[in-house]
């Protein structure tokens, strides 16, 4: 029993630090996800904490494993696995049984699962959190109380203080599809052959004469020839299963567009020169001083090196203009949908440097380098 004690307890402590870890290196996209929890459940009044929820939740995740692992206030500890790991399970069927979040968040960006793989895991969890539950009054801590509490303090301060920097700074780790030394363009394409999605149609059918109903797939409905049979009716609109999963590009869904409308996809990616893309998804709740540097930084880069900058929002085209002539932007406004734009830069807003649809450098707005170190590192080397 000590055994198999031990092997639960490392194995439910060191998963907590990880999930909670590759979570808090990137707390703003994880919050995200909580906001599409919060619309499934009805409660989007809680939108604007759900960074505060991601940072702790993160945290509390961390703490609870690293405190597992030494033992220290050990009914705590194992009454808050329970609880969470309860929790967690709950989500995760619900988002499996019901469709509803198709990807439940649960180490990130770093390895996406299904909901069915999450319940999954969730449901083994909670077998080895039950063991350690039964077994806690055994659990002894392994250091002193004094070196435990030392420990403690050191564990919340790194918990907590994981997630702001990230926040701040951007993830230590890029998992998305827009890091540094992506090719968007390639990111984009689907490869000659690649198979689509697999889906399949249900019928519901009603029979004219006797009233008997039948359910029946596309291809059922085809091999029985029972389209033939005038007595027989399609009742409602059939409904799509998907059947098998096809390729899917990584960036599946960047469309950039002019006011009008028009599409400058290709050739804003395909820029074969140096051009700033200032991403600010959200202009109600932007930095204003960060764009007014980066607005100075635009115009510096523009002026003296003839590089192109590009302003990306999901804003209005009204609320944009008016945005535009309040800080006097000197770059080019487009628009894209405001998913795409999360996963470009997690700053609200941010910059990209790209070459040829490669990202070459990306930068929190707390972060943006100098007009000097621009000329030093890229446009001094140019032939």
């Amino acid at each position: 029993m000590k055994v198999l004690v031990w092997i639960c307890r490392i194995a439910v402590g060191l998963l907590f630090i990880f999930s909670g870890l590759i979570k808090a290196n990137d707390p703003l996209g994880f919050s995200y996800k909580l906001q599409e929890y919060f619309v499934v459940f009805h409660m989007t009044f809680l939108d604007g904490f759900a960074l505060i929820a991601a940072i702790m939740l993160c945290a509390v995740e961390m703490l609870l494993g690293f405190a597992l692992l030494i033992g220290t206030r050990i009914n705590t500890v194992a009454w808050g696995l329970l609880l969470l790991i309860i929790f967690f399970a709950f989500l995760t069927f619900y988002s499996a049984a019901f469709k509803v979040v198709q990807t439940c968040g649960c180490f990130g960006d770093a390895i996406p699962l299904t909901p069915w793989q999450s319940f999954s895991k969730d449901l083994i969890l909670l077998v080895l959190v039950l063991v350690v539950f039964q077994q806690r009054r055994d659990i002894k801590p392994l250091f002193k109380k004094r070196t435990e509490d030392t420990l403690l303090i050191l564990a919340i301060v790194f918990s907590f203080g994981v997630g702001l920097y990230t926040y701040n700074f951007l993830p230590v780790l890029d998992f998305l599809p827009y890091k540094v030394g992506a090719n968007l363009p390639q990111e984009m394409v689907t490869p000659p052959g690649a198979k689509p999605d697999e889906f399949e149609l249900t019928y519901n059918l009603k029979n004219k004469a006797t009233k008997a109903t039948k359910v029946m797939t596309d291809k059922e409905y085809l091999k029985t020839g029972i389209w033939k049979d005038a007595n027989w009716e399609v009742v409602g609109n059939p409904e799509s299963r998907l059947v098998k999963k096809g390729f899917t590009p990584k960036i599946p869904d960047l469309v950039i567009q002019d006011a009008q409308g028009n599409n400058y996809t290709k050739e804003l990616l395909g820029n074969p020169f140096y051009n700033l893309v200032i991403v600010a998804y959200d202009l109600r709740h932007t930095d204003e001083d960060a764009v007014n540097r980066i607005n100075a930084l635009a115009l510096n880069l523009t002026e003296n090196y003839n590089v192109r900058t590009v302003f990306l929002t999901s804003a209005s085209a009204t609320d944009a203009t008016a945005f535009a002539k309040k800080h006097h932007l000197v770059s080019e406004i487009y628009y894209a949908d405001g998913v795409p734009l999360k996963s470009m830069v997690r700053a609200n807003p941010g910059v990209m440097l790209m070459k040829e649809g490669t990202v070459i450098g990306k930068w929190h707005y707390h972060t943006l380098p100098k007009y000097d170190y621009f000329v030093e590192h890229y446009f001094r080397k140019q032939p």
